[in-house]
């Protein structure tokens, strides 16, 4: 096979640069592992920045988006049984955030792409085994498909395919700084088949731990609890996790209720920030995951890969129609740039509102003592929601 951009993942990242590229002309190929209903049914973020949601719109792909998604114009701090909203328009000119969730997303790109005439390819059950002479110009993806090994040639590879995926393995390691950090907790995370107990997202602070408030939908509720690394889910019956979040959300003024339900799903995600760097070599640009992963705390990694993918888009573009490379060569930084300040900003809210094992009380005062200033300080709030969001796209 031959084409002009090979897109290795058929997440929301890969998906979206190729609906990208197609309307700009320039022809791809999506190679994805694994089958499609596994990649429309995988579970990930669920909050939309507005500049990821003006990208969906401007590319045709928001239809259902707009007519399902739950616009949020704020979140609720919780912390010492008080509660603090933060009001996104009022702070950012404004903007707000969007509840829809990425599986949604990955549906509603799919149905594009298989659907336009004369789109570009995508194989799912294709698996990329590695990416040769990258450096070049004339990169080809070695893939798996349908029981027998292929090749494809490209001008670019574009590696979509997340922390564990070949592309970003790909890059020598004497080119490449890593910088991570682990954190000493974990989020245990639930569907549970509820209305929501709330209209916005509520993050609360407590002695016991975080907790987060989220949703799917107007009947589906989603909903973390801070636990110690390696727990199992299994340990934690429904009960005790209705018990826990209700304790970790309470007020000290009452009033309010944490709606119970059946819970449907159980999970256990550790927190981590990691970022590689550089985020290209030579013809294979790395995007989202790949290159970069942010503990959810702060809402940032699907739109951090949406910011990626869009500044890629318009390199390549730029490349097609001018023969530049200018904007190629500048793709790296410029996305590194909003890469740090992402997470910086995941770093603080995780930071701030998680407590360690055996933090000390002068470290529970500096936690409070911020969110604090947050529910005091103009300048502190609109902090907290310009990061929240999102910061510009380029």
């Amino acid at each position: 096979m031959r084409t002009t951009v090979g897109i290795i993942g058929g997440g929301p990242a890969g998906l979206l640069l190729a609906r990208l590229l197609h309307r700009a002309g320039v022809d791809c190929v999506v190679l994805e592992s694994r089958d499609r209903a596994y990649v429309e049914r995988r579970q990930r973020a669920g909050i939309l920045e507005q500049g990821t949601v003006d990208v969906l719109r401007e590319c045709g792909a928001a239809e259902r988006l707009d007519r399902e998604g739950l616009p949020h114009q704020g979140i609720e701090l919780r912390f010492e049984g008080r509660s603090h909203r933060v009001d996104f328009p009022a702070a950012t000119g404004g903007k707000a955030v969007t509840v829809y969730a990425q599986t949604e997303i990955v549906k509603d790109l799919v149905r594009l792409q298989l659907a336009a005439p004369g789109g570009p390819p995508l194989l799912f059950e294709a698996e990329a085994l590695a990416i040769e002479k990258a450096d070049s110009g004339a990169p080809v993806v070695r893939f798996r498909h349908e029981g027998r090994e292929q090749t494809l040639s490209c001008d670019f590879v574009a590696g979509c395919d997340g922390f564990h995926g070949i592309a970003r393995r790909a890059v020598p390691a004497g080119v490449v700084r890593t910088f991570e950090r682990t954190y000493p907790y974990s989020w245990l995370g639930v569907l549970a088949d509820v209305p929501p107990s709330c209209e916005e997202l509520i993050y609360a602070r407590h002695q016991r731990g975080f907790a987060l408030h989220s949703m799917r939908s107007p009947q589906v509720s989603r909903l973390y609890l801070q636990v110690p690394n390696g727990t199992d889910p299994a340990d934690w019956s429904d009960e005790r996790i209705w018990g826990e979040l209700s304790t970790r959300f309470a007020l000290d003024t009452g009033g309010w209720r944490l709606e119970r339900g059946p819970i449907t799903a159980k999970s256990v995600t550790p927190m981590r920030s990691f970022v590689q760097e550089p985020m290209r070599h030579g013809r294979l640009f790395l995007a989202g995951d790949a290159a970069h992963i942010v503990p959810p705390t702060g809402a940032k990694g699907l739109n951090l890969a949406v910011g990626d993918v869009v500044t890629l888009a318009r390199a390549l573009a730029h490349h097609h129609t001018t023969g530049s490379t200018e904007l190629l060569d500048g793709y790296s930084a410029t996305c590194l740039a909003r890469v740090w300040q992402a997470e910086r900003f995941s770093f603080f809210m995780t930071d701030t509102l998680h407590r360690r094992p055996e933090q000390s009380p002068f470290e529970d005062r500096l936690q409070i003592a911020q969110l604090d200033r947050i529910a005091t300080s103009r300048t502190a709030s609109a902090e907290l929601a310009e990061n929240y969001v999102g910061l510009p796209l380029s």
